[in-house]
This record gives C-alpha cells, structure tokens and sequence, in this order.
C-alpha cells in the first residue's frame, strides 16, 4: 500500500503472453492499440499511417486483412514496422494462415466464424507455427444467432458466454497464447460483459468500447467505459475506437491511462478552464502547447492557470508552472518553487524549451543510472 491508497489500483491477476516482442498480462504494463484506416493493399500509405502512429505512442497496430491483396502486403508492412503488428481477420480462416506466414504478430479473430473445426485447427496449426498469439474478438453488434435468440438480445451473459464458446475452441487445440476483448458500443454492457469475464477467465483481457463515436464523443465514452474498469483493476491492453485519425486514438488512450496514473508518457498538462481573472489567453495557449510539445516521451508535469487563485498551488505540484499575472507578466515555477518571470509575448517559445530542456535532464539521468548499473 503506497502513502497514499485511495489512489491504489490493484490489477487483476492474468497470465502473460506476448504479442511480437510486446508483452500483455501478467503485471506487464497496459499497452495502447490502435488500428489503421487505409487500404491495407497500398502498403506505402498504411505504413506512413503507422509511423504516425508509433510516433504518438502506440505499442501494438492492427491493420485490417479483408482480402488476398491486403495479405500479400502484410510482409512488407510488417518489416517496416517498429512495432507489432495484429492481422484483423473476419471469416475468411485462408486470410489468417497467410497472415501468419507474413509475419503478424497476432490474429484479431472469432475461431467460430472461421469455419469448421478443421479449420480452426489449420489456423492455430500455422500461429503456433510462426509463434503468433491470437486476440478473441467478441462484439455485442455480430453475436452468434443461437446465443441472440437464447438471450433475447445482447447482453453481459451473452457477450460472457460467446467468449468462453470461442476460447474453448483455442484450448481444445492446446492453444493458449490469446487474449479476449467483449465490446459492446454500449458502456454499461460492455463494463458488465468485463467484469464477468474477468472473474472467468485467467487470460489478459483486451478492452474497449466499440463504435464509440467521434473525437469529442468517443473519447468521454472510452474514458467511462475502459477508465471504470480499470479502475477496478481490469485490463492488460486497451484500444479507443474513435471515428478520428488513429494516431488520435492513441493520444486518448495515454490520457486515459496518464489520468489514473497507470502509465506515464509525454506531457501531463493541469490546467484551468478560464475566466475573467485569466492573465492571458489559456485556451489557445493550452492548445499550443500541447500541439508543440507532442513529440516529448519523457513523463513530466506542466501547469498551466491564468491566475494567482489556484496557479501557485497547483505549480507546486508539477515540474513546470505558469501563472497568469498582471501587465502581461507571468510567473515561472520550477519543481514547485517560483523561479522567475515571462513576458506573455515570449512565453510560449519559453515553456517550450523549459520543458525540452527538463526532458533532457530526465533522459540523461535516467542514462547515467542504467549505464552505472551495467
């Protein structure tokens, strides 16, 4: 128990499996998703979007494997990529097998909807094969037509019990390197259908709230849905469905986890509303920072508040402060100490380089500490 416990999350005990080079479960760290929106065919175009992706910080990417084009595309994706790569596969089970002989690191599929049980077995045959884990994708909008008409619609036990349908195929097989996901766009059902198969299961649990809408929408929904259970402890790997741009989707997902504090990367930005008291534009100054500060990795903290009422406390808290004074001057906090003063027309360009500067001297300790323990 740390000094303070009501910010305690105990994790849910899972196993651990890897994903390429990317472990999942077993008390490793939550990884981001996202999922690439271009044909998967035009592998120059998907592997531009991935780079984007990885620069905002994406552990894990799944591109989509509709067809043989997009498969015989995949090597080359794969190669390119710094980080692993997921073959999302529907019905099709031949798409899987080549897939898996491309090189992805994982399958994102339903063992039911692929055919056959000798089909299935051809699928695990060719992922033990090429050392690939699979992801059971279960989704409250295409449940199987047995399980809607025992339930009478989708619900908790229903998404619960087609999870466990799918990965008894897996085990049958002697396959146990997967992970499950049960979304639902709704956020109760899809928290309730978790939280049952979490207390099932000892697999890493992949979550989500699926088709949860636009960039504003979506995100409030995510961070309900995946910030409440893992909140309660749930959770090994998380993907924020967003009809946005996913790069976009991955800044989500490490605000939500950065907000919990379960993983810390980049900028964490405390900053106020506004007001009439504001001693300069907060909003647009908020934005600009955040735009020009995306490319910092390193955890650390910056405050940003328009005036002296609650500016001074909250600097005390984070790395960097600023707080809004009067006749266009603004005062500086360092590690929690007031330091100096910033012209408002100087005072982007300076927090800037404050920040890149503390950035630095964080990754160059953190440097001499590894090399000094070698």
């Amino acid at each position: 128990m740390s000094i303070r416990p009501w910010r305690d999350i105990q994790r849910r005990q899972s196993r651990q499996i890897m994903v390429g080079n990317v472990a999942v479960g077993g008390g490793a760290p939550v990884t981001v998703q996202t999922m690439t929106n271009t044909p998967t065919e035009d592998a120059r175009a998907t592997i531009d979007q991935i780079r984007r992706c990885e620069d905002a910080g994406a552990d894990i990417i799944r591109v989509s494997c509709p067809d043989e084009a997009s498969t015989a595309a995949l090597k080359q994706i794969v190669r390119a990529a710094k980080v692993p790569i997921v073959a999302d596969i529907h019905f099709h089970y031949k798409r899987a097998l080549e897939a898996a002989d491309a090189g992805a690191a994982c399958l994102r599929i339903n063992p039911g909807n692929i055919g056959s049980a000798e089909r299935v077995a051809e699928v695990v045959r060719a992922a033990k094969a090429n050392g690939c884990s699979m992801r059971i994708g279960v989704n409250a909008g295409s449940l199987e037509k047995d399980l809607l008409e025992k339930y009478g619609e989708p619900c908790p036990e229903a998404l619960v019990e087609s999870a466990l349908d799918h990965i008894k195929l897996l085990q049958d097989h002697d396959f146990h390197e997967y992970k499950v996901a049960v979304k639902a766009s709704d956020v109760f059902l899809a928290v309730s259908a978790y939280m049952g198969l979490a207390e099932a299961v000892d697999c890493p649990l992949h979550l989500g709230i699926t088709e949860a809408g636009g960039l504003i929408g979506g995100t409030v929904k995510s961070a309900i849905g995946i910030g409440n259970l893992l909140w309660a402890g749930i959770g090994d790997t998380i993907r924020v469905s967003l009809s946005a741009e996913p790069e976009e989707e991955v800044r989500v997902g490490f605000e939500i986890l950065k907000a919990l504090g379960i993983r810390n990367r980049g900028v964490r930005v405390v900053s106020c509303p506004s007001c009439a008291r504001q001693g300069f534009d907060v909003i647009r100054t908020v934005q600009t920072l955040e735009e020009r500060l995306q490319h910092i990795r390193v955890p650390l903290s910056l405050s940003v508040l328009g005036c002296v009422v609650n500016g001074p406390g909250e600097a005390r808290e984070t790395d960097i402060g600023l707080t809004g004074g009067g006749a266009g001057k603004h005062m500086v906090y360092l590690s929690g100490v007031t330091d100096h003063t910033v012209q408002g027309a100087d005072m982007v360009d300076h927090i800037v380089r404050l920040v890149e500067a503390k950035a630095a001297e964080i990754e160059a300790a953190e440097a001499a500490q590894a090399q000094a323990a070698e």
